[in-house]
């Protein structure tokens, strides 16, 4: 099954595909911005958005969320879902793929705990709006340019109350990764963690705010287990993988440089 949308001038196209029980939505190209199996709309589809849940690692009971990109909806049903002390606010600049999303996808009505927004999420960002700030904002494979602004992450940091955790979701060929990272490392003074998702080409960037220097490894793994066993996430395999892209010693991941303990 393929279903396009119906798209105004100068819209890159919105596409709905199905393919052996999961549903796709494409917006610009054939990459996969959103998937859902249909005998288990609420449950996490893709790698990535599995993998984009470790900041509860390090920020485990969030009660605000901001959420820049709303694609099919996979984290904002999971958040409402399974996060029940967690109201989240989405921005979607594309009122298409808002009606994509409720029409195809389950996403919920807005209520009490979830409100969907068309609108500039660059814009909705205020001075300690939210603790957690959650960013997957993409066209086809591309990262929208105002996403990956150094005034972009400078805002982001101050919209976060303390603590919090930023996320965002980026891919791994992208050949400005590097500066990406650094300019999230800029704007939050290096309390920056990456990892590459389990399966997909994506790495998922956690920044903290007010979060200790380091964290023991037995602690992580401990807070990984218990996490596995609530949400039946693989986050045992998610600490394992901050070793290869983060600072770490036998005993401890370190979250912010040494100079900034």
């Amino acid at each position: 099954m393929k279903l396009n949308i119906t798209r105004k001038a100068k819209r890159p196209p919105l596409v709905v595909s199905e393919e052996r029980g999961v549903r796709h939505l494409h917006v610009g190209g054939e990459a996969i911005q959103s998937a859902m199996r249909l005998e288990d709309p609420y449950a996490l589809e893709l790698d990535y958005t599995r993998c984009m849940m470790a900041f509860l690692l390090f920020h485990p009971a969030p009660r605000r969320a901001l959420m820049i990109g709303l694609g099919g909806g996979s984290l904002a049903k999971f958040f409402h879902r399974r996060l029940a002390g967690l109201r989240t606010r989405v921005i979607e600049y594309d009122e298409r793929v808002i009606a994509a999303a409720r029409s195809l996808f389950h996403v919920p009505s807005d209520d009490a705990r979830l409100s969907i927004e068309h609108g500039d999420g660059v814009a909705a960002l205020a001075p300690e709006c939210c603790d957690l700030l959650v960013v997957d904002g993409f066209e086809d494979e591309s990262a929208s340019p105002a996403l990956v602004a150094q005034a972009f992450f400078d805002s982001a940091a101050r919209a976060l109350e303390t603590p919090g955790a930023f996320v965002m979701n980026l891919m791994d060929d992208d050949r400005d990764l590097d500066q990406h990272l650094q300019r999230i490392e800029r704007a939050f003074g290096g309390a920056v963690l990456a990892f590459k998702a389990l399966r997909d080409p994506n790495i998922v960037v956690i920044a903290l705010k007010g979060a200790p220097g380091e964290i023991a490894w037995r602690e992580l793994r401990r807070r990984a287990e218990t996490l596995e066993r609530r949400y039946a996430l693989p986050f045992t395999r998610m600490v394992e993988r901050l070793r290869a892209m983060n600072r770490w010693s036998a005993q401890a991941l370190r979250i912010a440089p040494a100079e900034a303990n």
